[in-house]
């Protein structure tokens, strides 16, 4: 942001009790990210480094390849940041302090928190937000040249307090010369022997300091999650989000408020994605593309031109290759889709490659099972411009050659050679008089 060094601290050891479930509150996932996730996410869009976690010590090992610190005791937000000193000890000018329950804040807003800090001068500034309802927040209470007297919790305020709308948000900047010395003095003022983060603002005001505040523009991106109708709320934003900056980008989303596509999910320009798709995980989806109606795509590469849906479920290591088609009622895993080859519906096809023009007729299967247990699943390979059955089953492992047919209601078990057809199935027998209705 300048050439003052911004750290920031993440507090992610809450258990968070109101989610009522065995995971911490802060992994909960959200559109292909952790919670916290999202956090650490827009303080690295922010140019915040280092960026420490604090972490309670049963989920230190959740966190792969960001830095941790842990706090070996739930003894409050005061002491959450303060878990983080030995991390940062001569590392920040600056030390952000970010809630990791916060998955809606923004690069832009701490970078406006930030410059709000700096510019007057302050030991600390606070992000508030105003609200309809303040409900349980702290109330930021200002002094007449706008900075901050105290933050008074709900609980403690008088009635006049209460009708405040301008509230704290749990997020900060210190300068980290005040902030290190501050959290030593705090004490704990209730039985649980917690020590709060925000008694050290009071602090630094008691000491003749000036505590700024920064209002955010928009309250939503500095609202945390604390339970499950929260969290579908938050969801619901970065939804929004998400879509808005492909179909800024270009992608055609016919019905934004029922697709819910991955952060990590890239869609190249002119894809058109219909209503009640769900996109995920690490997907790639080239140029001209059409998904769904209620499609679900799930780590997979598509190419350009590719037909995916209606109903269709494509699951990890599938390649959809350019002009390749997924049809109705079509699950695919872990295939290879053939350019121009198609999978029209009501087939299931793992653990395969399809060669390029084939077409796989309706009802057919891969079957992909492991003979015997630890094996690898067996793989079925389809050579080019080969014309599938109806309902023609391949027991993997199995090879059909380029340019070979299978008959209908076929069970394939051994492998074809190119340009043959390949008859599996027993010869029909007709008994006469032996259907539904009797002679008496």
């Amino acid at each position: 942001m300048d050439e003052k060094n911004l750290a920031a601290v993440v507090m992610a050891a809450g258990l968070g009790t109101r989610m009522r479930s065995s995971v911490p509150k802060h992994l909960h996932p959200l559109l292909g990210r952790r919670m916290v996730d999202w956090v650490v996410a827009t303080a690295r869009a922010a140019d915040v480094d280092p960026i420490v976690v604090v972490s309670a010590p049963a989920t230190a090992g959740e966190f792969d390849g960001l830095e941790v610190a842990v706090q070996e005791k739930p003894l409050g937000t005061g002491d959450a940041v303060r878990s983080a000193r030995a991390a940062l000890a001569g590392r920040a000018d600056d030390v952000l302090v970010l809630s990791g329950d916060t998955p809606l804040v923004t690069a832009e807003l701490l970078r406006e928190l930030v410059r709000t800090h700096r510019k007057s001068g302050a030991w600390a500034t606070v992000l508030s937000l105003e609200l309809e309802d303040p409900g349980s927040y702290g109330r930021v209470m200002r002094g007449v040249n706008g900075s901050l007297e105290a933050i008074v919790e709900a609980a403690d305020a008088t009635d006049g307090q209460l009708a405040v709308r301008e509230v704290n948000s749990s997020i900060y900047v210190f300068r980290a010369e005040r902030l290190w010395p501050v959290l030593d003095r705090l004490e704990p003022h209730n039985a649980q022997g917690e020590l709060y983060l925000t008694d050290s603002v009071g602090l630094l005001t008691a000491d003749g300091g000036t505590v700024a505040v920064h209002k955010a523009p928009d309250p939503q991106e500095a609202i945390g999650v604390n339970t499950r109708a929260e969290l579908a709320d938050a969801a619901a934003h970065l939804r929004d989000r998400i879509n808005e900056a492909h179909m800024l980008a270009g992608v055609t989303i016919v019905d934004p408020q029922t697709t819910w596509i991955d952060a990590e999910v890239e869609i190249a320009p002119d894809v058109v994605v219909h209503p009640f798709t769900i996109i995920r995980g690490a997907t790639r989806i080239a140029g001209s593309a059409e998904i769904g109606p209620h499609a679900v795509i799930v780590d997979a590469e598509v190419g350009e031109g590719v037909s995916a849906g209606p109903f269709c479920y494509v699951r990890p290591g599938t390649v959809l290759q350019a002009g390749a088609r997924a049809g109705v009622f079509v699950e695919i895993k872990n295939a290879t889709i053939g350019q121009g080859a198609k999978v029209p519906h009501l087939s299931y096809v793992g653990d395969a490659e399809i060669g390029d023009d084939t077409n796989v007729g309706a009802g057919s299967i891969t079957a992909n099972f492991a003979h015997e247990a630890g094996r690898e699943k067996g793989k079925t390979t389809i050579g080019r411009n080969v014309r599938v059955g109806v309902n023609t089953v391949f027991v993997a492992p199995v090879e059909v050659g380029d340019d070979a047919w299978t008959a209908a209601g076929s069970v394939i078990t051994e492998d074809v050679p190119a340009n043959a057809l390949a008859i599996g199935r027993a010869r029909q027998v007709t008994k006469e008089g032996r259907g539904g209705k009797r002679n008496d």
